[in-house]
């Protein structure tokens, strides 16, 4: 594998300090160009420095000063706004880890695609709310995209070497969640410190809640439509608790095609960052005398209408997705400061989408307008902040 060179786009999240430890266990095979950071500035200078970065990236411009003074001395370069944003997505890396969490990410998601990137794409939000602008943009530019969540990743895998025509079904496989057993009544007293529980993987707070829900398995439905080109139709969810299977590739022959790992991000990433080659990773090997078991069951739509939610939204086409995405950030925030229920948060996302939202979005600008109006909307509606 050749040296390559990378920026890392939310550098100090849960997946950019992932990528991060791969790349400093790999110094030989990586350059890194840039990194950034919303607010953590004393993790985004430190990596940095450890790395060579040439350019960080702070998103709050009041950390502008913190952070030159402790990249002081050194050739990394401080900076803030949306063109130094621009700059790390579409400058010099040839590789781009986008992981960004939110619509923050989306426009150097696309400044990356439009670019013709080797985009790794950890943002849910890129292809949940705007799919089909960033799929005909990485064709007009040629750029390619990699996904890094867990599930993609392993359906890409699944797919090397083989045509979409040879394809019967895409399967997810889902953890269920912390709540996987419970009954409705069980759930409606859940808590936010036991939503954000999850069993298998470690995680930030929403991405937990969304996994308790299942709206994060609804999301990937989008998600893969998206990257894969599949119909609604071909995309089946299935849990399995043990998260070792990530999810499989059914063939119109009845063969099926399945990725296992332990649940360890660092195995995805990566696959993205060596792509098409491996390398190493310090995650745990599996075990399958230890493991002795894979259980697998269908997911409780009852239970867990998120999952519904989700699948409508992508039928349903036009914005839908996009207010899905939004309203579904309002209400797990609202929860999680302790102001509704668990189970009122797919009530509030279903409220959302009872109305009729505006057409499909034809810039990255209108997605960004109707995710702003609809968390305005969901927000007023439940009384809660929509910052």
């Amino acid at each position: 594998m050749s040296r390559r060179t990378i920026s890392i786009l939310g550098a100090t999240g849960s997946v950019g300090s992932s990528t991060l430890d791969l790349v400093e266990r790999n110094p030989e095979r990586f350059e890194v160009v840039a990194l950034t950071a919303a607010t953590n500035v004393a993790a985004l200078a430190d990596a940095a420095l450890k790395t060579g970065a040439r350019l960080a990236v702070i998103d709050d411009a009041s950390l502008l000063p913190e952070l030159g003074e402790r990249l002081s001395g050194s050739a990394c370069r401080a900076a803030t706004g949306r063109a130094a944003l621009a700059e790390a997505a579409a400058g010099e890396a040839e590789l781009v880890m986008a992981a960004i969490v939110g619509c923050a990410g989306l426009e150097p998601v696309m400044a990356a695609v439009e670019a013709g990137r080797t985009v790794a794409l950890a943002n849910k939000e890129a292809l949940v709310t705007a799919g089909a602008l960033m799929i005909d943009a990485a064709r007009r530019a040629g750029a390619t995209i990699l996904p890094v969540d867990s599930e993609h990743n392993a359906i890409f895998q699944c797919l090397v070497g083989s045509s979409l025509d040879h394809v019967s079904r895409l399967i997810l496989t889902a953890s269920g969640g912390p709540f996987r057993t419970l009954d409705r009544a069980g759930m409606a007293s859940m808590t936010p410190a036991q939503a954000v529980a999850h069993p298998n993987w470690s995680m930030g707070a929403k991405i937990s809640v969304d996994s308790a829900t299942m709206m994060n398995k609804g999301l990937e439905l989008i998600e893969a439509h998206f990257l894969f080109g599949l119909a609604p139709d071909r995309i089946e969810v299935l849990v399995h608790p043990q998260s070792i299977v990530h999810s499989m590739v059914e063939y119109v022959d009845g063969s099926v095609v399945a990725q296992l790992g332990t649940p360890d991000m660092r195995i995805p990433i990566a696959y993205a960052l060596a792509w098409p080659e491996r390398m190493a990773t310090p995650a745990k090997k599996l075990d399958f005398a230890q493991i002795g078991r894979f259980d697998f069951e269908a997911p409780d739509t009852q239970r867990f209408p998120a999952l519904r939610l989700a699948r409508e939204a992508l039928q349903a086409g036009g914005s839908a997705a996009i207010v899905l995405n939004a309203a579904n950030e309002i209400a797990v925030q609202a929860f999680l400061d302790g102001r509704i229920g668990f189970l009122d948060i797919a009530d509030r996302v279903e409220d959302a989408l009872a109305r009729p939202g505006p057409p499909a979005p034809r810039s990255i600008a209108e997605v960004i307008d109707i995710d702003s109006a609809t968390r305005d909307r969901v927000g007023q509606m439940m009384r809660v902040p929509t910052a």
